[in-house]
């Protein structure tokens, strides 16, 4: 005679998946910040590599101007005509990045909870793919090159120029954070993660336009702000589209058959 299995024992918090696993948004919490702290303690390595960040640089723009695609500073110079263009650049470089990223994680666990493994697993992995780019290849960006370099590039550093809550030249910053992490573009490759969690699941037509437009406009503010190079963007396209190949191909949660719900449970519930 076959016995009932004992009903599960969950936690507080958790979202019950499809295969029968359980995700808790607290144990989400505690290792996405655990995963930020190794993120920024190996991407600030290369912090002080500056002779190799600009060869690298240069090497960079040489490939652009090759390619027909060298066009940061005409956009920088156009931008820089508006100032609240700039100034509102600066806030959006400065914060979406986090705020959009954290909103799309939490609208996928509550609403999505079986893609949810999958999608955060994709940004793990790209996030991971970033680091090994910013340790081989330290990249001096655009607003950096008229300290180091011996000629004049025409680039500005506009948030050192133009008020805004935080910059790279302040103390605190410029002491933690790695400069030369320019390639490839996280803000890039985390925007577009945003857009493939939002623009099929969203409803509104404005809210798939929004979506959509939101990876387009984040490459257009981290080119006028100097941070990146064209290609860096393109760098951040290719880690994404590799995390999300090695993601799909060892995620489990959340994508195995449905669990039969236990008879005894269900009696016990009247589903």
């Amino acid at each position: 005679m076959k016995t009932a299995s004992a009903p599960h024992r969950e936690l507080p918090g958790g979202r019950r998946l499809r295969d029968g696993r359980t995700i808790y948004w607290w144990a989400e919490v505690l290792a996405i910040v655990a995963f930020y702290f190794v993120y920024s303690t190996i991407r600030n390595w290369n912090a002080d590599n500056a002779s190799t960040a600009l060869r690298n640089a240069e090497w960079l723009i040489d490939l652009q101007k090759a390619l027909g695609i060298y066009h940061e500073e005409t956009l920088q110079d156009w931008a820089l005509g508006f100032k609240p263009l700039i100034i509102a650049a600066n806030y959006f470089y400065g914060s979406l990045h986090f705020v959009v990223t954290i909103a799309a994680g939490v609208y996928l666990f509550r609403r999505f909870s079986n893609d949810y493994p999958l999608y955060r697993n994709t940004l793990a992995v790209t996030t991971a793919l970033a680091l090994v780019g910013f340790r081989l290849f330290p990249l001096m960006p655009p607003r950096l090159l008229d300290v180091y370099a011996s000629v004049d590039y025409d680039f500005v550093d506009t948030l050192a120029k133009y008020p805004t809550f935080w910059s790279f030249n302040s103390g605190a910053v410029s002491k933690i954070s790695n400069q030369f992490a320019a390639m490839p573009s996280v803000h890039v490759a985390w925007a577009t993660w945003c857009a493939l969690v939002f623009a099929p699941r969203v409803r509104r037509t404005w809210a798939k336009v929004l979506a959509i437009g939101y990876p387009v406009l984040t490459v257009v503010v981290i080119v006028v702000t100097g941070n990146h190079y064209v290609l860096d963007a393109a760098g951040g396209l290719v880690v994404l589209g590799s995390g999300w190949l090695i993601a799909d191909r060892f995620t489990r949660a959340g994508r195995g058959p449905a669990e039969e719900a236990d008879p005894t449970e269900a009696a016990a519930t009247g589903v």
